[in-house]
């Protein structure tokens, strides 16, 4: 009882926290004047005259899609370069060398795409000026690159005919001094009082209990952290993510944290009803992530609490917590973790499997969770004008064949690379011998690391070969899938929609703020994202859920 009370305020507080900051969000992408602006609006002002940009030009959506395309592209080049020249570069106090080029390829493609996935241990092969430089700057700007697309997204769904989906450059710059940076600043304070470590000194040289010499990493840990969790990123400064003691150390950490990483996707919730003109078309979308939200939870709490099992997680948090984060983090496109989920229970991994494999549109990325959604939104309202026999419609604007066809393409490109990347990486002895388990363990391990990657969310079982060479290539090429195969099409969407014009409301319109809508949305995605892959899981987590009822362990 105490566990599911203390889960319902922190969704009272998740809820407050993103509606108080929707209405900021709100005042910084309209360009009004907010309390910030004073100091900040000579940095934004200057950033446009050196990059030479005209902030008030409007993007169709093929000119906002090459502007995100040509930045991320550049982002990659630079970070790559970073990571292959660590060991002449300074800010290198424990002297550490050049990664590999197949580890370089992935952790560029992986933070340039919000993916934040570690085949590599943070303290022992990144330099300070890597984390800060390269991969903190790239948690800043990728996750703003997803906000962008949302906002652009938005504004095709609810802006008037013939307006421009706004201006890449602008958004991305707002979403980072008005929304990141001040936020990032705030948590960063709050772990530091918590005992993170924030600093640029080498390693502390310590003598043991037992007289041992012992190094204990430590850095800028604190200012990473921060942004790694606010933007969805995820990516750890220490190898074994926020279960390492200096990177979360508390209980008050860990419930920072969690609420952090949810906190951006749920105030974009709101903000696509602030932007509609309409508060209950956000109430709507947050309620239907919100009920798959709660399912899975109460899923991963049972079976964690249930089977009384503390392997794989750390005392001072327990099973409870454990449970949120790892439904939290897999909701979101947030690869971070506080226990290891191939200790989980097998219905508890099938949850945080089926969060990413569905398109992470259960709160997900920054920006990313709430364009997601919108596609299966398409894919509902397409439906429901099916069964009434009437042309679909949302928000006033008629949903056609050529946005079905593109939400279908989007939609497509998560099996796709999960299901035929998976099936290679299981059949090719090269790629299976990253399987660390017999038996169906060993398949939920391969389908939950592709399932990650191709979401962007960055997380694994512990224990898969993650840094073989095969599957830093292949997971790197499949984390570009997952990202632009569904922000190419859902840009093309809103250019579309965005064209059209907006009917009035009739008594034959379909109301789409209701539980009708939220109940016809929720079954959209549990019957188009996760039946999808039911075949698989049925192979995997399913059947060893299955073996372990008559006692039968892998």
């Amino acid at each position: 009882m105490h566990d599911l009370m203390g889960y319902a305020l922190f969704c009272a507080a998740l809820t407050a926290g993103g509606w108080v900051l929707a209405r900021w969000m709100t005042r910084v992408y309209e360009g009004g004047p907010n309390p910030l602006t004073t100091v900040l609006g000579p940095v934004e002002r200057g950033i446009y005259r050196l990059s030479g940009i005209d902030a008030q030009v409007q993007q169709g959506w093929r000119g906002y899609a090459l502007a995100a395309l040509a930045f991320n592209l550049l982002g990659f080049v630079l970070l790559y370069g970073i990571l292959r020249l660590q060991q002449v570069l300074p800010l290198n106090p424990d002297g550490v060398g050049a990664i590999s080029p197949d580890l370089a390829f992935n952790t560029a493609v992986s933070f340039v795409t919000n993916t934040n996935w570690q085949a590599y241990s943070g303290e022992a092969q990144l330099s300070y000026l890597s984390q800060m430089t390269g991969l903190t700057v790239q948690n800043f700007v990728s996750a703003a690159t997803g906000m962008a697309v949302g906002l652009a997204v938005i504004r095709g769904f609810t802006a008037p005919k013939g307006t421009g989906l706004g201006n890449f450059w602008t958004d991305m710059t707002r979403s980072v001094l008005y929304v990141l940076l001040p936020l990032s600043i705030l948590l960063a304070v709050a772990l530091i009082l918590q005992g993170v470590p924030q600093t640029l000194l080498g390693g502390a040289h310590v003598t043991t209990l037992e007289g041992a010499q012992q190094i204990i990493p430590r850095g800028p840990a604190a200012s990473q952290i921060a942004i790694k969790q606010l933007g969805t990123n995820g990516g750890g400064f220490f190898g074994v993510n926020s279960a390492h003691p200096l990177e979360n150390p508390t209980v008050a950490s860990n419930m920072l944290q969690c609420l952090s990483i949810l906190l951006i996707p749920v105030a974009f919730c709101f903000l696509f009803g602030r932007m509609a003109r309409d508060a209950r078309q956000g109430w709507a979308i947050y309620a239907a992530m919100g009920v798959m939200f709660l399912i899975g939870l109460v899923v991963v709490w049972a079976g964690e609490t249930g089977a009384a099992s503390l392997e794989g997680k750390e005392m001072r948090f327990g099973a409870a917590l454990s449970a949120l984060w790892g439904v939290v983090t897999t909701a979101a496109s947030n690869g971070s973790v506080n226990a290891m989920h191939d200790s989980f229970m097998p219905l508890s991994g099938l949850v945080e499997i089926v969060n990413m494999a569905i398109g992470e549109v259960i709160f997900g990325g920054v920006g990313a969770g709430l364009y997601g959604m919108l596609l299966y939104v398409v894919l509902a309202v397409f439906l429901a004008g099916l069964m009434v026999g009437r042309t679909p419609e949302y928000l006033g604007r008629k949903i056609e064949a050529r946005e079905v066809t593109l939400a279908m393409l989007a939609f497509l490109s998560m099996p796709l690379g999960i299901l035929i990347g998976g099936a290679i990486s299981v059949t090719v002895p090269t790629a299976a011998a990253s399987i660390q388990e017999a038996g169906p363990h060993g398949l939920s391990e391969t389908l939950y690391a592709y399932s990650s990657a191709v979401g962007n969310n960055g997380s694994a079982f512990a224990g898969w070969g993650a840094a073989a060479q095969w599957q830093t290539t292949a997971l790197g090429l499949l984390m570009i899938l997952g990202r632009f195969a569904i922000i190419l099409p859902m840009l093309a969407i809103a250019g579309s929609l965005i064209a059209k014009r907006q009917s009035p409301v009739t008594v034959g319109t379909f109301p789409t703020h209701g539980p009708l809508f939220v109940t016809l949305l929720v079954l959209t995605v549990l019957i188009l994202g996760a039946l999808t892959f039911f075949p698989v899981l049925a192979l995997g987590p399913i059947a060893e859920h299955t073996a372990l009822a008559i006692g039968q362990s892998f």
